[in-house]
């Protein structure tokens, strides 16, 4: 089958690798229809997560129709059509039965965290990220083998396309955990930093749950623009404005500050000359920068919420600051699972539409040239969505809003 597999940092190529085959009683076979690279894939590709090695595939957004299953599998069967959730989950542990999928203590028998020199049990498994997450290979792919097939694989609707349900694989409920953690409501605020694919589905979650008014904080104008026209932010670019966090609350009622925040960058913020040379030097794992600027931009007794990935120690985190508040902190990887009934819904009913951030669509051949264009933020990309299947087919490399071929 043909896969995106990685070759060093800036280096991912579309190879010929080896089918997938059932390994255990309750895997799948999943045939790709559709894929997606998300913007934590861009953190694999730019060599800045530890554990990725030579040939592995990526891809944790993706769907297709079942190929073939296991003597174990009871929950789908061969031709449903289903949507992956990128935590791989059991469904029946001490974590799993709480509903807090992406802490499954089963499925990831890697390498862990290591916290204040104490070894924890790892987290769920993903897809295609990593040997620290479990060494599982991705969907960007044509075939992919789904472990755990009675607890994850999503029947979806026929009369649904790929691209209006392939996001409930990640960025969807993603950006709901996110947004209901944050406990905002009708006539609620809320700043959001970070306009990719992630924050962008923020905005329309919070619109759609009564947000009054939704500050987003970005430095690509294209992003802040497509924010402001679909879901009406205030968007303020700090390439413009070196305290974004002073705006939000000058524009508060009292100048409080907003009642949630969500840091949908992480680790890669921009940050100081401080900060990148510590990077550098291996003294600091992930740019404080923006979650600096969230506790700043937080009401006393509000929460800030982190879908955003980060990594390692982070100097200048200004605990007093968040104490002095009274601040709640909420994050973590995403429990997928859980949300994805009640978010169908929202999309079968037209409550979100979650396709409308998607800009470019490709064949999975072209899937490497994909990665550069949304790594350097070319085309204006928002989202890239990769399809498997002939590759003599040529796709065009942009589509407009209004359908137009850019």
């Amino acid at each position: 089958m043909r896969a995106l597999t990685y070759h060093g940092a800036h280096d991912v190529r579309v190879d010929t690798v080896i089918d997938p085959i059932l390994e255990e009683p309750d895997d799948l076979i999943l045939r790709v229809t559709a894929t997606a690279i998300c913007g934590s894939d861009l953190h694999l590709y730019r060599g800045k997560i530890p554990a990725v090695e030579d040939g592995d595939i990526f891809g944790h957004e993706f769907m297709g129709v079942v190929e073939e299953v296991g003597t174990g599998v009871t929950a789908v069967q061969p031709g449903d059509r289903v949507v992956i959730p990128f935590v791989i989950a059991c469904g029946s542990c001490f974590f799993c039965q709480q509903d807090l999928f992406a802490a499954c203590e089963t499925t990831n028998t890697g390498r862990g965290a290591i916290l204040n020199k104490k070894l924890i049990p790892s987290g769920a498994a993903l897809f295609g990220y990593s040997h620290l997450y479990g060494g599982v290979p991705g969907g960007q792919a044509e075939y992919v083998r789904v472990p755990k097939a009675n607890t994850g694989p999503f029947r979806v609707p026929g009369t649904l396309s790929d691209e209006k349900v392939l996001f409930l694989s990640d960025i969807l409920p993603t950006a709901f955990q996110a947004v209901k953690n944050t406990e905002i409501g009708q006539g609620s605020s809320l700043a959001i930093y970070g306009a990719g694919p992630v924050g962008l589905l923020c905005a329309a979650v919070a619109r759609m749950l009564g947000a009054e008014r939704i500050f987003m904080v970005d430095h690509h104008p294209y992003r802040l623009a497509y924010a402001q026209q679909a879901y009406g932010v205030i968007p303020i670019n700090f390439d413009d404005d070196d305290d974004p966090a002073d705006t939000i609350i000058r524009q508060t009622p009292g100048m409080r500050g907003v009642d949630g925040v969500v840091d949908a960058v992480g680790f890669e913020a921009k940050g100081s000359t401080t900060e990148t040379v510590l990077a550098a030097l291996k003294l600091e794992g992930s740019s404080g920068k923006a979650l600096r600027q969230c506790i700043a931009a937080a009401r006393r007794g509000g929460v800030v919420s982190v879908p955003g990935v980060y990594s390692g120690f982070i100097h200048g985190f200004l605990f007093g600051d968040a104490f002095d508040k009274g601040l709640t902190f909420r994050m973590g990887q995403t429990h997928v699972q859980r949300y994805l009934p009640e978010l169908l819904g929202y999309i079968e009913t037209g409550a979100l539409t979650p396709e409308t951030i998607i800009t470019h669509r490709l064949s999975l051949e072209q899937a490497a040239e994909g990665y550069r264009i949304f790594d350097k933020k070319e085309q204006e990309c928002r989202k890239v969505i990769l399809t498997p299947g002939d590759s003599s087919i040529e796709l065009p490399m942009a589509i407009v809003d209004d359908g137009v071929v850019a």
